[in-house]
């Protein structure tokens, strides 16, 4: 339809579409509430407003605080709203404008607070969200190959390209521009190589490889280094843990866990290093220790309420969420999986559990999203697809578009707008050399 074109080209249209100024208010007020519009940032909402406002003066006395109650001020950048709103004469006059510019004002000031001040103008649109990228993984045969991009407009996932690494059950994390790859197993072989991708230059290396060869292993980052938590070396399960500091490039061991654990879930909040759950020689865990930088040592905190192995665990906000996995039972080494996942607040050092999924399942790809927690692929005694996202306000999930591939254990990273629409290239033919660190650039296959 002609209204799906306009919000699908809204860019487009506003810069090179004088028809635009000639909207009607009607048409100009559904199309600022919509949360479909495909743009890259609040900004571009902000300018086809005002163009549309000088087009017709007469729009600013009849018009102006009504429209600009729907541009999500708060979610402008903090520059561009004191160098180009705030600043604005305008909005000098009315005193709604200047409450909503005092709004944004205060959710950039404390951003403690957020959660208390959740409006409709808090809520990105979705085009605003950037894109998750799932790849990696284990499919019904063999490692899965293809790369593939979930856009949150749609609530749909699409093929960009095909990974040709036989690396699997690696670790995998977005440090600002660049997205490393470590560890895992090309077949029986160990590795401790990492794959540096720059989004900036779109070019893979090959980076220093850790200290130690590490599958099922853990990373997370607290500032700049990047840390590599627990795994198994092939022969015994590790407690080492080593730091990458991207400046130097070079790796380091810090202080060992108290327990030795791979297929352990790793995050950081509150500039600690968490190690969740995973399995050691004969059982799954339930205890969990954080590292702190400062001290160079690792602590115990309260453990989960559940034993969970191969587990999802991510931060957002002010809280740790463990999801999924499953309990290995001594007595006959049977398993338990999970259909739900726990909360912990580090305030009180208490776990709680949050409302179930639609199935048991463990070996999940997560990521956070505006609040929210997006899991996909997994196992239940057999290969998953599915996405569901948990809203950590409500306590509620909601099952989104499927993967077009079957994963467990596959990577989920969110990228936004800010870096790249695309990760153009993604492809490692190399990725399976385990001690090399010379740079070099790879010819890879462009993604759409």
């Amino acid at each position: 339809t002609i209204w799906n074109y306009i919000l699908d080209h809204f860019s487009i249209i506003v810069q090179n579409n004088s028809e635009f100024l000639e909207l009607p208010f009607d048409e100009m007020k559904r199309l600022l509430a919509s949360d479909d519009i495909n743009v890259e940032s609040e900004e571009i909402v902000y300018e086809a407003f005002i163009s549309w406002l000088d087009y017709d003066f007469n729009r600013y006395n009849d018009h102006l605080a009504e429209l600009f109650s729907l541009i999500r001020l708060p979610l402008i950048q903090r520059k561009y709203l004191t160098d180009y709103i705030d600043t604005n004469e305008r909005f000098e006059n009315n005193s709604l404008c200047q409450m909503l510019i005092i709004e944004a004002m205060r959710y950039h000031l404390a951003p403690e607070k957020r959660l208390t001040m959740k409006t409709i103008r808090t809520t990105p649109r979705k085009s605003t969200l950037g894109a998750l990228y799932c790849f990696g993984g284990i499919d019904n045969t063999k490692n899965s190959q293809t790369i593939e991009r979930y856009d949150f407009r749609t609530d749909c996932w699409q093929t960009d390209s095909y990974w040709n690494s036989r690396r699997s059950q690696f670790a995998c994390i977005r440090l600002n521009k660049k997205l490393y790859i470590c560890g895992g197993r090309d077949g029986l072989k160990t590795l401790n190589s990492i794959e540096i991708y720059d989004f900036h230059t779109k070019v893979w290396t090959i980076g220093p490889p850790m200290l130690t060869n590490r599958y099922d292993l853990g990373v997370g980052h607290i500032g700049g280094p990047l840390y590599a938590v627990g795994g198994h070396d092939g022969r015994v399960i590790l407690d080492t843990v080593e730091r990458f500091d991207p400046e130097t490039s070079e790796w380091t061991y810090v202080a060992s866990m108290t327990d030795a654990r791979y297929t352990l879930g790793v995050a950081v909040l509150e500039n600690r290093i968490y190690a969740v759950g995973g399995k050691d020689v004969s059982t799954s865990l339930r205890e969990i220790e954080f590292f702190d930088p400062h001290t160079n040592r690792w602590s115990q905190c309260a453990s989960m309420i559940k034993c969970r192995a191969s587990v999802a665990v991510v931060s957002c906000n002010e809280f740790l969420y463990a999801i999924g996995g499953y309990e290995l039972l001594a007595t006959n080494k049977s398993i338990i999986r999970h259909d739900d996942g726990e909360r912990y607040d580090p305030k009180c050092n208490q776990w709680t559990l949050i409302t179930s999924f639609s199935r048991p399942k463990e070996a999940l790809g997560i990521a956070v999203v505006n609040n929210e927690l997006y899991i996909v692929g997994g196992f239940d005694s057999k290969f998953l697809n599915e996405m569901e996202k948990y809203d950590t306000e409500t306590n509620k999930w909601k099952k989104c578009s499927s993967l077009g591939t079957k994963r467990v254990g596959a990577c989920l990273i969110h990228l936004p707008n800010s870096i790249n629409q695309s990760l153009n290239t993604l492809m490692l033919s190399q990725g399976n050399k385990n001690t090399s660190t010379n740079s070099h650039q790879m010819n890879r296959l462009i993604l759409s």
